[in-house]
This record gives structure tokens, C-alpha cells and sequence, in this order.
């Protein structure tokens, strides 16, 4: 049985809380792609874990604002802390086939 969306997404962000490379490796599928302003043409998952995976240091927590289950898809705002102290609010939709991240789609928000 898969696990509910939701519960899937708040994974995906505790991995980088908790920087474990392990869980997220087990959360993002084969075939994931993400998107965000700055990689509107895409990246594949060994391009997201080149690219996006190293950022995740500067992050130390999310606070949900919302999330939002459609089907196999989250809509996710969060607040996020860096580890500077300094804040920024973002939206996410994540698509999920069974229990694995397919995509992500990223939409920057702006300082807090």
C-alpha cells in the first residue's frame, strides 16, 4: 500500500533538514524531473542531486503553510529557515507514481 502523498512530501523536505542523502535517494524516482525559473528546460535526478542536493546545506528547516493533496500531486508553501537565520517563503507542486517523487516543480516566492 502507498503511503499518503502528503506524508511523502514532508519527507522529501526532513531529508534536507536532516541532509540524509540515504532518504531522499529512496524518495526520488528514476525518472524525476525539476523545474524551477532558473532550470525552466529541466533537470534530470543526477542533474538535481549535481545541482539542487548541495544547496540543501545553507537550509535548516520548513514550516508548512500549506499542503494541498490532488491525486498524485502536492502543492506544498513552506517558509523555510537558512542556516544564516535568514527566511524565505516558497510553493511547490510534487507528482508522485506510487511511492517515488517523479517531479518537482519550483516557484520562488520571496524573502520573509
Amino acid at each position: 500500500m502507498s503511503e499518503d502523498r502528503i506524508s511523502l512530501a514532508k519527507a522529501v523536505y526532513r531529508a534536507y533538514e536532516t541532509r540524509d542523502r540515504e532518504l531522499i535517494e529512496r524518495l526520488i524516482g528514476p525518472e524525476f524531473t525539476f523545474h524551477s525559473p532558473a532550470d525552466a528546460q529541466g533537470l534530470d535526478r543526477a542533474g538535481y542531486f549535481e545541482r539542487c542536493w548541495p544547496n540543501g546545506g545553507n537550509l535548516a528547516e520548513f514550516e508548512f503553510v500549506r499542503l494541498i493533496e490532488d491525486g498524485d500531486d502536492v502543492v506544498v508553501t513552506y517558509e523555510a529557515t537558512r542556516t544564516d537565520g535568514s527566511r524565505f517563503r516558497n510553493t511547490e507542486v510534487l507528482t508522485f507514481a506510487g511511492d517515488e517523487q517523479v517531479r518537482a516543480e519550483v516557484y520562488f516566492g520571496w524573502n520573509l
